[in-house]
């Protein structure tokens, strides 16, 4: 496995991000360890998407995040984006760059450019091509991508980077059904190679099916947190959804005060 940072875990200690005079975000820890997927999970506001960007460094923040045993707030820019990468649900690129040069672009950090790529900034590019199952993609436009393949390709990306933790927000979002399943497994096969990965998810039997641990959000606090077994069961749903959690074949729901078999 390529990993030039070795196996690094990721702790987060009373963070809280204030954005135009609000608090969105209240005094959350966490911890995430190598070879473990942790969802954020909660209903839309809740502050998912706010604490990934908090934990990548793009929003200021108060509390501590420690990467590995270093405090995330001394480390540089680049020493940071060498150690964690953040997949953005969808991206904001609209230059006509190919794959191949949007995968590049994850070289940076380690001061390559397409145009002087060493023969470890190609290896690094073609593992990643592969291990995101992007490489059938090499030579097209990104942005004439459909939307299951520019997620493959963003993922391809901050695999590209080397970062021994990854931050994915809703990947699955907006994705086919195959398209979800393609990506759900990549990430059970990237926490098999020891990567640490964060990951907002809005579907809760995919986060049952795929995540080890999960936090629960609402209002920007922490309702709970543990295994995802014990989180996404009855008392937290309902403490935070309103709905009854239904546990069959598959799990579903009904509204709390609602008729049994909805769903």
């Amino acid at each position: 496995m390529r990993n030039g940072n070795g196996h690094l875990g990721l702790r987060a200690r009373g963070v809280s991000v204030t954005l135009g005079g609000r608090t969105v975000l209240h005094d959350v820890g966490l911890e995430a360890k190598p070879g473990e997927v942790l969802a954020l999970l909660g209903p839309n506001g809740a502050g998912k998407s706010t604490l990934l960007k908090a934990l990548a460094g793009l929003l200021p923040y108060e509390g501590e995040v420690e990467i590995g045993d270093v405090a995330a707030a001394s480390l540089s820019p680049r020493a940071r984006a060498k150690r964690i990468s953040y997949v953005p649900q969808r991206s904001l690129l609209r230059s006509a760059l190919s794959v191949e040069e949007v995968v590049a672009l994850g070289r940076y950090v380690h001061g390559g450019s397409f145009g002087g790529m060493s023969k470890n900034d190609r290896d690094a590019i073609d593992h990643a091509l592969e291990t995101a199952h992007a490489d059938v993609l090499r030579g097209r436009i990104f942005t004439q991508l459909s939307v299951g393949e520019q997620q493959r390709v963003l993922l391809a990306r901050a695999l590209a980077s080397d970062a021994p933790i990854l931050l994915l927000d809703e990947p699955t979002a907006a994705l086919d059904v195959g398209e979800g399943m393609a990506v759900l497994r990549l990430i059970r096969t990237l926490a098999a190679r020891k990567h640490t990965l964060v990951v907002v998810l809005h579907d809760l039997a995919d986060a049952r099916s795929t995540t080890d641990r999960a936090l629960l959000l609402k209002d920007g606090r922490v309702v709970e947190q543990g295994s995802t077994a014990d989180v996404v069961s009855a008392d937290p749903i309902r403490a935070v959804y309103g709905v009854k959690l239904i546990e069959n074949a598959r799990i579903g729901f009904e509204p709390d005060s609602g008729p049994a078999g909805a769903e």
